[in-house]
């Protein structure tokens, strides 16, 4: 497949699958301030999809199927490592979150750009990082 000429614009979504689908929809509404776009039940695959956008025009495909397999290593398996969120602030950003009741890493600076980064969790342990903008 040829892709010359191809302009990708930017990523449209990040696609996640919960285990427990009202908690996760919880965690990425309530605790990160997401905004529900579109909710709707499949009946053929007995899933939910919640379409849901992050400050910034972040957007998230949140889905439930019915007993999915668990991720088999955390971070370092094959295919997508994290998803990073750009914030102003790294530092107050964390300690919001841990004030939330989110469970988080240490503060961490990049070692190539020089920019504070941190690690947090949802409740599927997945892990998302604060990245300074």
């Amino acid at each position: 497949m040829d892709l010359t000429g191809v302009r990708f614009l930017g990523i449209h979504h990040v696609a996640i699958i919960a285990t427990d689908y009202a908690r996760s929809k919880r965690f990425y509404t309530e605790t990160l301030g997401g905004t529900v776009l579109d909710e709707n039940y499949r009946a053929d695959r007995d899933s939910w999809k919640l379409d849901i956008e992050l400050a910034g025009g972040v957007r998230i495909e949140l889905f439930s199927f019915p007993d999915p397999p668990t991720r088999p290593s955390r971070p370092e398996a094959a295919g997508l490592r994290h998803l990073a969120l750009a914030v102003a602030d790294v530092p107050a950003a964390l300690a919001e979150l841990r004030a939330r009741g989110v469970r988080t890493e240490e503060l961490r600076t990049d070692e190539h750009t020089g920019k504070q980064m941190a690690f947090f969790f949802d409740p599927d342990d997945l892990p998302l990082e604060l990245y300074q903008a």
